[in-house]
């Protein structure tokens, strides 16, 4: 009997068909995974349902709540809302139910009702014997979603606050909130940014440092930025940010703009400024952004400032991908940096924090047919799923008060920064989610670069680690991380704030704070909750102690470099913040 022969890949149109069929699923589905969902709910349910034990803890945890809310209407009934005892109060963090009209009748029964509620959501995700992880997670993750929705915060006839507004304005705040929804959504289909957005232009208003673009290829507009003071370190900083970002987070408005700060000090600053790619940059991966970007830019800089080493700055993904270029310099024996500092950027994904709810096996293989089909992911992708990790901050909340109060909240620079995002070009996002996320590969020494492996245990430099408090994008004990895969000398700094607002913290912001703690070359590393313990809060903003820290590996402060290097008789490409960060 003879067999067939083996195929040892798929047929292309067949496999064609799947990456259609998935796409067209995910235009369906926001970009989320069905088939994910579906798993994490039936490895929940199916293991709960095997679980006993469990199933009379939550049948008590029920018991015990209509209990404590029966006590407290008793209390309420018997000596008024403001004399009961709450049941439960809510965490923290939550700020939705803090007006003491939520005390009234009846709007604490239902306050009460929704937080007991939330309590055993929260109790019946967790703790199940023999669910995966990232399953439980995943299942906690969407029961907060339609919690969230759920609120009795979130409508008209439940919310106090709003109906006392209501009445007192004579119903003005819903007719300023019917023209809001009306202006946003004419804002939406016209493609247009938020209300407010408009008085920070870049280049006008915001990204104002003044520089000059000195090179430029496919992928990057380097700047560099005019001299401030008569002398300067000769170490250069190199800026890298992530491109998931316009790089002017860190140029915003002059009195909060860290590149301004550091040219104040007496520094030549570069920044690269990625290009907002588009469909003819599918198949831009890793390499060509470690090549024509990081390299790249090393190359100018060094063309501008001969001989000089580079103290080298990456923030978020500019600063993973700064690691990956780092430990390939330390690899192949290039000494051209004076030191490497990180912000939020984790170089060891094992636990990547919330954004990892949204990566696994078949997330990832949804968005790759999603971008087979657009060649790149959507900055409205990114901005969903940044979104879903904070719905109360960034949606409800905002809803609220722009529809049911009438009233917006005042758009800031650094807001309005936040909804100018960018594209990233399909081959890069898969390569980076499987390679960094998915496989680890660079923490466990299998990341290649140039065909040959690199590994955050060659570098020997000095290393400068920013970790924000609340970050949700790169949690500051998975940043802590490479205090465990390097031991070169690192100065880890935490900072209050979150992914964005964490950095952006200027000398004088109110209510800032921060930690650091330097760890010698070589010494055992303390765990982050041990770290936490020995490293004292210190009040205001950490931006001078980073910049001590680069005075004492810096030089005797000398004559500014040139703008631009002459090479071939050229000289600059016009005036900072230049057309890539322009671009739509």
């Amino acid at each position: 009997m003879s067999t067939s022969p083996e195929r040892p890949h798929r047929d292309t149109a067949a496999a064609a068909l799947d990456t259609a069929a998935r796409g067209a699923l995910a235009r369906w589905t926001g970009s989320l995974s069905p088939a994910a969902g579906a798993l994490a709910w039936l490895d929940w349910a199916s293991h709960l349902a095997m679980a006993p034990g469990k199933r009379i803890e939550l049948a008590e945890h029920v018991a015990t709540g209509a209990a404590e809310l029966n006590r407290y209407l008793a209390e309420c009934l018997a000596a008024g809302p403001g004399s009961a005892h709450t049941c439960i109060d809510p965490p923290a963090a939550d700020r939705r139910f803090a007006d003491p009209a939520w005390r009234q009748w009846p709007f604490n029964l239902w306050h009460q009702r929704f937080l007991l509620m939330q309590s055993w959501w929260t109790e019946a995700t967790r703790d199940v014997p023999g669910v995966e992880p990232h399953h439980a997670q995943l299942v906690a993750f969407a029961a907060r979603q339609w919690l969230d929705m759920l609120s009795p915060g979130n409508q008209l006839a439940t919310n106090p606050v709003a109906l006392r507004r209501t009445l007192e304005e004579g119903g003005a705040n819903l007719l300023r909130g019917a023209r809001n929804a009306w202006d946003d959504s004419l804002r939406q289909l016209a493609g247009q940014g938020p209300a407010g957005t408009e008085r920070f232009r870049v280049g006008q208003e915001v990204a104002i440092t003044p520089g000059k673009v000195v090179y430029r290829n496919k992928l990057i507009e380097l700047l560099q930025y005019r001299p401030a003071t008569g002398k300067v370190r000769p170490e250069p900083i190199l800026v890298v940010p992530a491109w998931i970002m316009k790089y002017y987070i860190l140029d915003l408005s002059p009195d909060n703009s860290l590149i301004r700060y550091l040219v104040g000090q007496g520094y030549t600053v570069f920044c690269i400024s990625w290009k907002n790619p588009d469909a003819s940059y599918r198949n831009v991966g890793m390499d060509d952004y470690l090549r024509q970007g990081v390299q790249a830019a090393l190359d100018a800089v060094q063309a501008i400032v001969p001989k000089a080493r580079i103290h080298a700055t990456g923030y978020c993904l500019g600063g993973t991908l700064l690691s990956l270029a780092a430990a390939a310099m330390a690899r192949d024996g290039d000494t051209r940096l004076a030191s490497l500092t990180l912000f939020c950027a984790q170089t060891d994904f094992s636990e990547p924090g919330e954004l990892g709810l949204f990566i696994d096996e078949s997330q990832v293989s949804l968005l790759e047919a999603q971008m087979a089909r657009t060649g790149y992911l959507t900055a409205q992708q990114m901005a969903g799923a940044f979104q879903m990790l904070r719905p109360y901050d960034l949606l409800w909340s905002r809803m609220v008060n722009d529809y049911l109060f009438g009233q917006r909240r005042p758009m800031s620079d650094l807001m309005a920064w936040n909804t100018d995002a960018t594209r990233m070009p399909a081959r890069m996002h898969s390569e980076y989610l499987r390679r960094l996320f998915l496989d680890n590969d660079l923490a466990e020494n299998r990341y290649q670069v140039g065909g040959k492996p690199v590994m955050l245990g060659d570098l020997r430099l000095p290393v400068f680690c920013v970790g924000t408090e609340t970050d949700h994008v790169a949690p500051w004990r998975s940043v802590y991380k490479l205090h465990y895969l390097s031991p070169a000398p690192l100065t880890f700094l935490l900072t209050s704030g979150g992914h964005n607002a964490g950095i952006v913290s200027e000398p004088g912001h109110p209510h800032r704070s921060y930690r650091v703690l330097c760890r010698p070359a070589g010494q055992a590393s303390m765990t982050p909750d041990e770290w936490l313990q020995a490293a004292p809060a210190q009040a205001g903003s950490w931006w001078p102690q980073w910049v001590d820290w680069l005075d004492n590996l810096s030089g005797p402060p000398g004559a500014p470099p040139r703008m631009a290097a002459r090479r071939h008789g050229s000289a600059a490409l016009g005036d900072a913040p230049g057309s890539y960060v322009l671009e739509p």
